[in-house]
This record gives C-alpha cells, sequence and structure tokens, in this order.
C-alpha cells in the first residue's frame, strides 16, 4: 500500500486539479490511501470532504511581503506549520507528496525534505505561484501545465482535469447539450463565459450585439455569472443561464468560444479541440494572457484586450470569425494538438517515478 499527501488549495485552480489526481489514484488502486493537506479558510475546507477525501489541517502562513508585526511571527508561525506538516507525514506513514501551490504547499515541502520523503511539484498557471518556485528547487519532478512556464526542471505535463472532461466525447453529447440549453443541434453554438461570477466586459459586449451573432446563422449560449444583471431578451437561438452546472454539456455544444482564460479553461478547451477567443482578466500579475499564450501560438486560439472587448469588437472581429467556418476548423485542428486529455496521468507518473527513484533504506 501507498500512502499520497496531496498538498495545497485555496482556490478552485488548485483545488480541481488536486482532486483530480486524488480521483486519478484512488480509481487505480483501492488499497492506496490518499490525503489532502489544506488550510481551514480554503476551498479545499469544503471541496475534499464533501469528494470522500481526509483532510488534513496546517495553519495558513503567507509568505511577509513587508517588513511590519506579522514579518516579526513570522518565522514562529512558519515552524510550527512545517512542524505539523512532518508530524502528519510519520503519523500517517506518508510515502509521496504531490503540492499543486496554495499555503498549504509551501510548508509541505520543506516538511517532505526534511523528512526524507520525495515530493513532486505541479503548477497550474504559465505564471507560477511563489510557493512552486520555492519548491522546484529540490523537487523530485516538477509538471507544468503550459509550456514556456519558467520553473525549474519544468516539463509539460498538462492539466488534471474533471472526469466529466476527459471522457467527454462531444459529438455523442451534443443532442443532449442542445436539449439541455433549449437550443438546435444543427445549428453552430457560440459559447459565451466569464467563470462562475460572468465577466461584467464580455456581458456588456455580447448583451449589445446578441442580435447580429444570430443574425449570422449561429446561436447563442450566454453564461452571464450568478451576480449579472444582464436582462434576457427571450428569443429563440439565445440561451442565458446565469450558472451552468454542466459545463460538460455546454463544451459539447460549443463550435466557437469567448472566454476569460484562467488555466483550467484553457486546458480544458484546448483538450477538447475548441476554437477560442480569449478575453483575459485585466486585474492580477497578467497570468491569464500567459495561459492563453500557448493556445495563440499554436493558431488555436485568439486573444483581445479586456479593455478592447466592446460590442463594436465583436462586430469587427467576432462577426467575421463566425462566418469562416475553414479558420474555425484550422483553429479546432490545432487546439487539438495543443492540449491534452492525460494531465491526470502523466502527474500520476511523475509520482510514480519519484517513488521508484526513492533511496531504500
Amino acid at each position: 500500500m501507498t500512502t499520497y499527501l496531496l498538498a495545497g488549495g485555496g482556490t478552485a485552480g488548485h483545488v480541481n486539479p488536486l482532486l483530480a489526481v486524488a480521483d486519478g489514484l484512488r480509481a487505480r488502486s483501492a488499497s492506496d490511501e490518499v490525503l489532502v493537506l489544506g488550510t481551514r479558510e480554503g476551498l479545499e475546507s469544503r471541496l475534499v470532504p464533501e469528494r470522500g477525501y481526509e483532510l488534513l489541517v496546517v495553519d495558513k502562513v503567507p509568505f511577509p511581503r513587508r517588513p511590519n508585526g506579522y514579518a516579526l511571527r513570522f518565522p514562529a508561525k512558519w515552524r510550527k506549520a512545517v512542524a505539523d506538516v512532518r508530524r502528519h507525514i510519520r503519523e500517517r506513514g506518508v510515502d509521496v507528496v504531490l503540492g499543486v501551490g496554495g499555503y498549504a504547499a509551501a510548508p509541505a515541502y520543506v516538511a517532505a525534505r526534511k523528512e526524507g520523503v520525495p515530493y513532486v511539484v505541479h503548477e497550474a498557471n504559465a505564471r507560477p505561484g511563489l510557493a512552486n518556485v520555492l519548491g522546484a528547487r529540490g523537487a523530485a519532478h516538477v509538471g507544468v501545465a503550459f509550456e514556456g512556464t519558467p520553473l525549474k526542471r519544468g516539463e509539460v505535463v498538462g492539466m488534471p482535469l474533471r472526469p466529466e472532461i476527459v471522457n467527454l466525447d462531444r459529438a455523442a453529447a451534443r443532442e443532449e447539450a442542445a436539449a439541455h440549453f433549449g437550443l438546435d443541434p444543427d445549428r453552430p453554438t457560440l459559447l459565451v463565459f466569464g467563470g462562475s461570477l460572468g465577466a461584467r466586459r464580455l456581458n456588456e459586449a455580447i448583451g449589445a450585439s446578441w442580435q447580429e451573432i444570430l443574425d449570422t446563422g449561429w446561436q447563442l449560449l450566454h453564461v452571464t455569472g450568478e451576480k449579472s444583471d444582464l436582462v434576457d431578451p427571450g428569443v429563440a437561438g439565445y440561451a442565458v443561464r446565469r450558472y451552468v452546472d454542466r459545463m460538460d454539456l455546454a463544451f459539447a455544444l460549443a463550435d466557437l468560444i469567448v472566454s476569460r482564460s484562467g488555466a483550467s479553461t484553457v486546458s480544458e478547451v484546448s483538450a477538447l479541440g475548441i476554437p477560442a477567443v480569449y478575453v483575459p482578466y485585466a486585474v492580477g500579475n497578467g497570468e491569464q494572457r500567459l495561459n492563453a499564450a500557448s493556445a495563440v501560438h499554436a493558431g488555436a486560439a485568439i486573444l483581445i484586450d479586456d479593455a478592447d472587448f466592446t460590442p463594436e469588437k465583436v462586430r469587427t472581429d467576432i462577426l467575421p470569425l463566425l462566418q469562416r467556418s475553414d479558420l474555425l476548423e484550422r483553429m479546432a485542428a490545432a487546439a487539438d494538438g495543443a492540449g491534452t486529455r492525460r494531465g491526470t496521468e502523466n502527474v500520476i507518473a511523475h509520482l510514480d517515478r519519484a517513488l521508484a527513484e526513492r533511496p531504500r533504506a
């Protein structure tokens, strides 16, 4: 029996790949034990137990960014966090650690090294977080989702994806998807979404140009986000949804996607071979633009800056694209080559290699 400790979390971008790997390990061997290390504050505190995994807790200890009172308290807090993870590793007989970034990953890397346990790093974003930058230096193996990610010894392995995405047969599911959203399976479909909270820029631009999209012969599935106040005009061929819990069906129906470019979104869309127009979120450290770069470079996607995504931009850039079936076919073929559905298997292979290379007493 092998005991795995999967460390990280905070956001869905960290938790979902971690759970995909956990599911892959559990499906491969029911006799192995899969534990998850996270914080009380992160999304993992809810999602991990819901998925049936035991959550081991470590205190959230952010690295100090400036000299202040917290910076003075940080060393003691950090030592306690590392000591707590070391205790978990010893008491549970952990054989190998996977870190995916986030507050729980950093002390897990240090604790694993001190306990002589090999660890593997997976970075989901094209711009790596500080925990993974530091952790990669001593890792047995380092996997990245995107080509060009500046992480020491990083090997492109793709993104561990949800089973419903990995196993999706888009053509076979198209009839069901169309019925689910009240759309026509025989008409090409533009899918627009901005994440769980939506995207104001996308909603405003599409909300002012939906009739022109329908006039091209396409239909429109628009996921606005739960906080959006966009009015649903209630017309045939334009399905407005605040939230969609079956994104697999939305992807099955989509012939072109307009969306933000979070790491999971880009990975899923590329893995499914769907052409895309990415509008990176303008706030943050620019990681969404970098996430989209490999798909754009491959010819699978087009990038439009957030500030430029207006109703006029829809008319000048999106509407002509809808009329270019030849270009969309080339983009779809490029997307199919840019993505992979084997991210989970590739990360598990890194864990296997780390275990095989572990020095035996």
